[in-house]
């Protein structure tokens, strides 16, 4: 049983009340509408109730306990299907249900989890097409996938937010008549918002509300004799004639001929949800084996990241195909005349320059190349598949098994980026010096920009916004890096500690140390070089903090 007493809601700076007061109970099992012109308050009902929104002032009693200090109701009691359809497109209908049990019901054998997979695309009437792809169905069967997703934990509420908007009226009416024998057969409290006054007689009750209040939550034999209506479709025009705190006045007045029934008193229940979501480690494994089948079956992504790949090495080698240019030393000899030492001096001093420059070009143009990759990795990660996550995680889905998949997804892309790129360009270009140290500053710059652009993707609404402010931040890595252009000293001090081009860049350049090469690279500019150790903890910590950041965008909640 459900219970909402005085439920309160005002957003925004200039406090807009969105729910006044609301007080209402629905027994279970039962199947309740929820009605009301557009912004009255209708899906914001659904998200108290799911604990997506907290209310100012009010109770929620579920089961004959507070759900305040319950902290929320428990995933396994709780299906929420909201108003848009959420499914990775590349997935089939029988791996999204599978996910979905897998990552809301522990404990399950192979056989049992088979078992209830095909209880639910028998419920839900997609079980003559369970192989189908996502991107291949239509509204009214994902509807029907959506509610599947929430059913196979076998919930005892289950909220339904315009899952029939949208649809033809055949596969409005199955929907309805789906959600009443959910209701009624699986013992559930099924709430549903809909705008559709079509199929009122399959519902136990409908709530009307106006204004963020309730003038109206009774049966529906009763609702047109209540407003004066002689049909359902009139029912909204009724509602323009009186404001919503009007309405709800005249519903206290007259509710005790027209409302539900009183809930029989509850004492607080001890049953415990038999169904809990997988451990950490289980949903880590399986969002971690998603991704990369997701990866495998987008035949653009991964074309992408092979042009990526083996193009952006190969657009570096060409300024060095048959290796650094040998450095010649001055002859010194006291044999010749002073106009030829100046000259042999002069030339010298050109091929230095030209060979430091070179040494000094040929590595900040592979740790760019690197910060452009790392920026391609992280930036749409989190954001592209947010609401689906959101999604997930209401039902059970932990944040750090959620980011662990994706810093161990993006790892792997880094490492293959960064040896490549490090392995391709020693044998071309015969760069000298550490090759493993080399290869680590290559693969901090690519990690230090995948983690602080995926820090950026869990922060961002869209992925348009993400990729946007990624490439600023990968913009403004050469400019500040002063490998090009020194910087005036102060401004260099405020701006170097978070650019991880200028780190690895410095680093690169230390693993030199050792060679003729690092002198003349260091001659050219007027940059001061880190030490090695000091670029590599730096690096480090970016990398640490585009985690934590993008942990704490992974808690905060993004639903609209």
């Amino acid at each position: 049983m459900l219970e909402i007493r005085d439920a309160t809601l005002t957003v925004g700076r200039q406090q807009q009340t969105i729910l006044k007061k609301l007080h209402l109970h629905y027994p279970r099992p039962h199947f309740g509408a929820v009605i009301g012109p557009s912004g009255c308050g209708k899906s914001t009902l659904l998200k108290i109730v799911a604990g997506l929104l907290e209310p100012q002032e009010g109770q929620l009693i579920w089961n004959g306990q507070d759900v305040a200090e319950e902290e929320d109701i428990a995933p396994a009691e709780l299906g929420y299907v909201p108003q848009f359809s959420i499914c990775q497109p590349a997935l089939t209908i029988r791996e999204t249900l599978d996910d979905a049990l897998r990552l809301r019901v522990r404990g399950l054998s192979a056989e049992q989890r088979a078992e209830r997979l095909e209880n639910v695309l028998r419920l839900v009437g997609l079980d003559q097409i369970p192989d189908r792809a996502n991107r291949q169905l239509s509204g009214g069967q994902l509807r029907r996938l959506g509610l599947g997703l929430e059913i196979v934990s076998e919930p005892k509420l289950l909220l339904c937010d315009e899952v029939t908007s949208g649809l033809d009226p055949n596969s409005e009416d199955d929907i309805v008549r789906l959600l009443q024998r959910l209701a009624h057969e699986g013992d559930r409290l099924v709430l549903s918002v809909t705008h559709s006054l079509e199929h009122l007689e399959l519902y136990d009750s409908v709530t009307v509300l106006k204004e963020g209040e309730v003038v109206y939550c009774g049966p529906p034999d009763k609702l047109l004799h209540y407003f004066s209506a002689t049909s359902p479709n009139e029912i909204f025009a009724r509602l323009a004639e009186r404001t919503g705190e009007e309405w709800n006045q005249l519903w206290q007045e007259h509710q005790e001929n027209y409302a539900l029934p009183a809930l029989p008193e509850q004492p607080p229940t001890d049953e415990k949800e038999t169904a809990q979501p997988a451990g950490a480690l289980a949903q880590f494994l399986l969002l971690l084996s998603r991704r990369w089948k997701l990866f495998f079956r987008a035949k653009g992504e991964v074309a992408l990241q092979l042009t990526l790949l083996f193009l952006f090495p190969a657009m570096v080698v060409p300024f060095a195909w048959h290796g650094l240019p040998q450095i010649q030393n001055l002859s010194l000899g006291m044999d010749v005349s002073m106009a030829e030492r100046f000259k042999e001096s002069l030339q010298f001093t050109q091929q230095t320059s030209q060979v430091g420059g070179l040494v000094s070009g040929l590595i900040m143009f592979q740790v760019i190349l690197m910060t452009l990759m790392g920026s391609n990795n992280g930036a749409r990660e989190i954001v592209s598949e947010r609401l689906l996550y959101e999604k997930e995680r209401l039902a059970g889905l932990l944040p750090g098994a959620f980011l662990a998949s994706k810093v161990t997804y993006t790892l792997v892309l880094v490492l293959v980026q960064s040896i490549w790129m490090t392995i391709f360009v020693r044998v071309i270009c015969q760069l000298p010096g550490d090759l493993l140290a080399q290869g680590a500053m290559l693969f901090l710059a690519n990690a230090a920009l995948t983690y602080l652009t995926l820090a950026i993707s869990s922060w961002s609404d869209t992925t348009e916004q993400s990729s946007l402010i990624s490439i600023y931040f990968v913009g403004f890595q050469l400019p500040l890096s002063g490998a090009l252009l020194a910087m005036p000293e102060l401004l260099g001090m405020l701006t170097r500690p978070f650019i991880a081009a200028y780190w690895s860049w410095s680093g690169y350049l230390q693993t030199m140390r050792d060679t003729r090469f690092y002198d003349l690279a260091s001659a050219i500019t007027d940059t001061p070089l880190s030490a090695l150790n000091t670029c590599t903890w730096v690096l480090v910590w970016h990398v640490i903090a585009g985690i934590v950041i993008a942990y704490f965008g992974c808690h905060a909640s993004r639903w609209k």
